[in-house]
């Protein structure tokens, strides 16, 4: 059961501190609309009082990012790293690891591939507007698994009369391809989007298809380094306006992807060739509403409805060994609403309805135990109250209240400072700090799942005793700034993990040479560090921007630093407009050495990359572009379990893009 009376409390206290809010506070500063993910509300980016990131529009066309993968990869302190046993990437941030790290797109949940961690190259960027990281503990805004952060896409808004985009391009990885051709399109690349209307009804429409060959390092072998795939995405949107301040919307996508791996099995004395298929579709339904009342309450009701289903089929030596389907069902219902200014204080209430189901089989038999199909259901509740205590300083406090169907209750508070420190003419200084508790419930495979591999030597058996996972996130920063010219952004981080999930490895069985390993609450962690950007207007024409991160991480069990976590990393990013209409961009990327093993303290060597692209604008919505991502070829050595460099070696596209019409998209 929900523990009411610590709610309760938690509350009355919330309600103090407000009315005390109410009565120092003096003059409420007016805020910029700009929507961003930190308040789940419209806010000013640069007056969130928690850190944030965001990749805008302009930076996907600069880059031509294709998936959701490519749009993080040059964000500073962002760690992406393959999916085990998947075509995919998942995010890690702040060293906390990629299952406590909520995806969203528009506020609202997109499938897991593997139960808990999101697949980012299985969704492409044909709508996207900008997509938002907020680093730390979110549980108080959005819940179970955003103990870590949230990545928040946000798609582009329809406008009144007609416009899209129809962009094409191809890519070679040279002498890698999988035709062997070094100049063959070994990836090719297509997308388009129409969308408009009138006042009050708009409606758009969307595709995007993604098909790649794969690579290896010998073509001619049979083995394959990058796996082939094919992506198809398509989405259809309307949109209701009846009046001002009022929208209606509903949205209907299906994903498709078909992968294709190939790799070897040494059986002496002979490698076996082997082949994985996995054929995957997503059919995703969204409604929403939105109401702004002459009384300036806003409410705002949305639901999503996913399914995600995955069929892989295993070869070996051409001969079918195994078939494997896996079935998630995802419901989420999500209501808020915003009420008038209370002086100087903003409140939001809200509410989240969800449901998961999964259901999966291995050669027709189920993999979740004797059920065969396992669900699980929350009902939660949130507050929020946004004090804007003075002219210079701002407080945001939050509370969520969730009722799990099978963890009963839990509650997770969150309270975040702001202060206008400093400003003189075109100087600025901000100070931030927070701290908050998150938490993570266990999915449903952690806690039923069979991954029987026998054949290889190993099962994993989910564990239904499981225990939620909690947090608490510290985060103390500021931003220094003047004018346009640069800013300073520098955050520090302190989270603490009880209860960390992690197959358990000292009390693994074996039986008849198969070992047998379950998840388990073993784990306590910490991770600490500190975020840094500095981003530097040079001349109208000469932008720059670095970051660095330092990630401390420590066992608080066994002792030692966490395994898959880089103590380094470092972003850099260089637009150039050589001349009107053309313009040059740079992003490098380093990554230090990471502990791959504690057991054998095998470590995973640094690297870096450096992507180069030159777009140029004829005229008429017009834009043709050239690129080369890894331009110095840095790959890792395939040999080496412990390597854990960039897969992918050089690839050279070229493209072009068409816009047209009023919004010119």
């Amino acid at each position: 059961m929900l523990n009411f009376s610590f709610l309760r409390s938690a509350l009355w206290l919330l309600m103090v501190v407000s009315a005390v809010g109410a009565v120092q506070a003096q003059d409420t500063p007016s805020l910029s609309p700009v929507v961003v993910t930190a308040t789940r509300s419209e806010r000013a980016i640069d007056e969130s009082t928690v850190p944030i990131e965001v990749v805008a529009r302009e930076e996907l066309d600069l880059t031509h990012a294709r998936t959701l993968k490519q749009a993080l990869e040059n964000v500073p302190g962002l760690q992406l790293r393959e999916v085990h046993g998947k075509s995919g990437f998942e995010l890690s941030l702040q060293g906390l690891s990629a299952d406590q790290v909520l995806v969203l797109i528009d506020g609202l949940p997109i499938s897991a591939s593997t139960g808990s961690t999101v697949d980012l190259s299985q969704y492409l960027l044909t709508q996207v507007e900008r997509v938002e990281v907020v680093k730390g503990a979110s549980s108080a805004q959005y819940g179970s698994a955003a103990m870590g952060g949230v990545v928040n896409v946000i798609t582009r808004r329809m406008q009144p009369g007609w416009g899209g985009t129809v962009a094409v391009d191809a890519g070679s990885y040279g002498r890698q391809n999988d035709s062997g051709r070094s100049a063959s399109a070994n990836s090719r690349h297509a997308r388009f989007d129409l969308a408009g209307g009138a006042s009050t009804w708009r409606l758009g429409l969307s595709g995007d298809v993604l098909d790649d060959a794969g690579f290896g390092l010998h073509p001619a072998e049979w083995v394959r380094q990058g796996d082939a795939s094919k992506r198809i995405q398509l989405a259809a949107r309307g949109e209701w306006l009846p009046r001002t301040g009022m929208r209606f919307w509903a949205e209907a996508g299906r994903y498709t992807e078909a992968d294709v791996q190939r790799y070897a099995y040494f059986v002496p004395p002979h490698y076996v060739p082997q082949r994985k298929t996995e054929d995957i579709t997503r059919h995703r339904a969204v409604l929403g509403g939105d109401w702004r009342l002459d009384s300036s309450v806003r409410l705002q009701v949305k639901a999503v409805s996913e399914r995600y289903d995955s069929a892989s089929q295993a070869y070996s030596d051409a001969v079918g060994v195994g078939q494997r389907r896996s079935v998630q069902q995802t419901d989420h219902v999500t209501t808020q609403i915003e009420l008038p200014a209370w002086g100087p204080q903003l409140w939001m209430l809200g509410t989240d309805w969800h449901r998961e189901t999964l259901n999966q089989t291995r050669n027709g038999t189920s993999e979740l135990g004797l059920r065969g199909r396992v669900q699980r259901s929350s009902r939660e509740v949130f507050v929020q109250n946004n004090i804007l205590w003075s002219d210079r300083w701002e407080v945001l406090l939050g509370m969520r209240g969730q009722h799990d169907s099978d963890f009963g209750g839990h509650a997770a508070p969150k309270v975040s400072v702001r202060g206008n420190v400093f400003e003189q003419g075109d100087w600025k200084g901000v100070l931030r700090a927070s701290i908050g508790m998150g938490y993570r419930v266990p999915n449903l495979k952690e806690r039923h799942y069979l991954f029987d591999h026998s054949a290889l030597g190993y099962v994993v058996v989910g564990n239904p005793l499981l225990q939620p996972e909690s947090s608490t996130s510290l985060q103390w920063g500021g931003t220094l700034s003047l004018g346009r010219t640069w800013s300073l952004d520098v955050n520090a981080f302190h989270n603490r993990i009880k209860h960390m999930i992690q197959t358990d490895l000292a009390n693994a069985t074996t039986v008849n040479g198969v070992t047998a390993y379950t998840y388990a609450n073993v784990a306590r962690a910490r991770t600490a560090g500190i975020e840094s950007s500095l981003r530097w207007r040079a001349t109208p024409a000469l932008q720059w921007q670095l970051g660095y991160t330092r990630t401390a991480t420590r066992d608080l069990v066994q002792g030692g630093e966490l395994t898959r976590r880089p103590r380094d990393m470092v972003r850099l990013g260089v637009d150039w407009k050589a001349q009107p209409g053309t313009t040059v961009a740079l992003r490098a990327r380093y990554q230090s050495d990471e502990l791959v093993s504690a057991a054998s303290g095998a470590r995973s060597p640094a690297w870096s990359a450096l992507d180069l692209s030159l777009n140029h604008e004829m005229g008429d919505g017009l834009t043709l572009f050239i690129g080369a991502n890894n331009l110095f070829d840095r790959q890792r050595d395939f040999a080496s379990p412990s390597d854990f460099g960039p897969i992918a070696g050089r690839f050279v596209y070229i493209g072009a893009k068409w816009a047209f019409g009023p919004s010119n998209h």
